[in-house]
């Protein structure tokens, strides 16, 4: 039958399944569209929390990056990177990779997709590249957001850096930029753990949640002083890593580290999940 199939008139394995049409499926879903509006009003609820609660201040002598959230737009940006960076900017990309395979099993529609015939590989990588366009739109989406209310509010003007000085606004707009990009490969991990376990089962809620429960196991292992070195091999070791960025001399070894420790476990991960996947008895 598939090679009877293959041999079809006008069938190419290639052509089947195309990235234009998987991504418009996912943006239609009622989930990105949540996602999508949740992460546009983080800005705005922060905006009001700091209208309501006044000026940010130091504490204890000390100046953080959340005390100068009003200096400019570029400040209040790199804020909303900093309070969502640790848990909230976790859960689209948990969402986007963990349900893009267990959906189509638990609607019962996988099957049916491979029956087309849609290659497994070709699945698997249309549906992996689309879940990661989606999450590096969505950590776009929300500095972008905010950097337009921070500036409506607070003005445009250079990135105020709690130890003292001030980045230009372009340079600042140049290491937003960087932040954004080692956020999304520090969230690699997590990409790969939750695409691996949705290719494992069947309920997309099992596949996100596990993704997520995974990743904050991590950050409570990572608060374990007593694991000392150890905990370099942990990427919630490294989350925050982009810190040093956004610093007049830049110290880039820390994000190369974190990069480096993402990756590995992504590559890891992404490749148990086709392997697991083309041996799969697809019956959902």
């Amino acid at each position: 039958m598939s090679t009877l199939t293959e041999a079809a008139s006008g069938y190419q394995a290639g052509r089947t399944l195309p990235l234009r049409v998987e991504l418009v499926r996912q943006l239609k879903r009622r989930r990105t569209l949540v996602m999508g509006a949740i992460l546009a009003a983080l800005p705005f609820v922060l905006l009001i929390a700091f209208a309501i609660g006044g000026q940010p201040g130091a504490r204890n002598g000390q100046v953080t990056l959340l005390d100068t959230a009003t200096a400019s737009g570029a400040n209040f940006a790199a804020v909303n990177l900093f309070v969502s960076a640790g848990f909230l900017l976790v859960i689209p990309v948990a969402l986007f990779c963990g349900d893009t395979v267990a959906s189509e099993a638990g609607w019962s529609s996988l099957r049916y997709l491979l029956a087309a015939p849609v290659p497994r590989a070709r699945l698997l990588r249309s549906k992996l590249v689309v879940a990661l366009g989606l999450s590096l739109a969505a950590m776009i989406l929300l500095p972008l957001v905010a950097l337009a209310v921070g500036t409506a509010a607070y003005g445009w003007g250079p990135l105020q850096i709690p130890t003292g000085g001030e980045l230009a606004t372009g340079t600042a707009a140049q290491r937003l930029a960087v932040v954004v990009a080692y956020i999304f490969l520090s969230q690699l991990v997590t990409a790969g753990l939750a695409f691996w376990l949705s290719t494992r089962t069947d309920a997309p809620l099992g596949a996100v949640g596990g993704a997520v429960g995974l990743t904050i196991v991590g950050n409570v292992l990572d608060a374990v002083t007593a694991l000392g070195h150890w905990r370099d091999f942990l990427p919630a070791h490294w989350q925050f890593a982009w810190a040093d960025a956004v610093q007049p001399h830049p110290e880039w070894s820390g994000m190369i580290q974190g990069v480096a420790v993402s990756v590995t476990y992504a590559l890891v991960l992404f490749a148990l999940a086709f392997r697991g996947f083309a041996r799969k008895d697809v019956v959902s």
